[in-house]
């Protein structure tokens, strides 16, 4: 009898405390109905809007997110260093220079085989030095080859996801162009505003430009719309705090073949909480 699909839930960008609370509702509520079997949520923004603590991945955890990836604010709360350390399961870039905490791939061991969840981080338009995300993600599947067929998992990795941290939408496509058919899925986040994009290549890539962001929607990317505003106007620093008003998870769900372990669909999701 064939195998029962393989559905990967993909979260936005969580932004401070309302964020995180409708991400773990949400993530939660879709595994207790059997609506998904693997969860990966970007937390980088999920501590106040900067990093990620201890507790608040703990959390995220507990509530059903088998991996949380990270971006450019991996190293904003100094108390979680250690707990990079001891938590594979809390990916930052792969492409961070050698000797930073933490590990930039996690591999799980899944109904549909060995499943890779890797994080890249851009560099156009982004700060800090990094290596080339290109040369890292070639390095790591080397290492790690993709091999969806089922006669193949004992060998290699049935499924790769790669969540790519970055600014320019020419440098996500430029990666999907890099990779295509040597992942099962490219999606990028950041930039908090869900392109619509979402596709499945002829080659068997899934992608999305830009996943969106788990936050407040009535501001500016997550933030509170008065202070983005007045810097704008005014070119002044400013205390950028967290929106109020309603929050949404935007994301997406990734469904694949039991058998091929290749992707067959791909959709887009913007969810408030009911």
């Amino acid at each position: 009898m064939p195998g029962k699909p393989f559905t990967i839930l993909v979260s936005g960008d969580v932004v401070g405390h309302e964020g995180r609370v409708l991400a773990a509702r949400l993530v939660a509520r879709r595994k207790a109905a059997g609506g998904i079997d693997f969860a990966v949520v970007n937390a980088e923004n999920a501590a106040g809007g900067r990093g990620v603590t201890a507790p608040i991945a703990e959390e995220l955890f507990a509530a059903g997110a088998d991996v949380l990836t990270m971006g450019d604010h991996a190293w904003d709360q100094r108390e979680s260093y250690a707990y990079y350390a001891r938590q594979p399961r809390l990916v930052r870039p792969l492409n961070f220079p050698p000797g930073c905490p933490g590990r930039g791939a996690f591999i799980a061991d899944t109904p549909v085989g060995r499943v890779g969840v890797v994080q890249l981080l851009g560099r156009v338009f982004m700060n800090g030095a990094v290596d080339c995300p290109f040369r890292a993600i070639d390095a790591w599947l080397e290492k790690n080859p993709y091999l969806p067929g089922a006669a193949n998992t004992a060998r290699g990795l049935a499924a790769v996801l790669v969540d790519f941290h970055a600014e320019a939408t020419s440098e996500k496509l430029a990666m999907l162009r890099h990779l295509d058919g040597r992942v099962t899925a490219l999606w990028g986040t950041h930039t908090h505003v869900q392109t619509a994009d979402e596709r499945i290549t002829e080659k068997g890539t899934a992608y999305l430009t830009d996943a969106g962001m788990t936050g407040p929607v009535d501001g500016v990317i997550g933030r509170d719309a008065g202070s983005i505003v007045a810097r704008f106007l005014t070119g002044m620093p400013a205390r950028f705090d967290i929106a109020k008003g309603p929050v949404e998870m935007q994301g997406f769900t990734l469904t694949l073949d039991a058998e091929t372990k290749k992707p067959v669909s791909i959709r887009r999701f913007a969810e408030r909480d009911a």
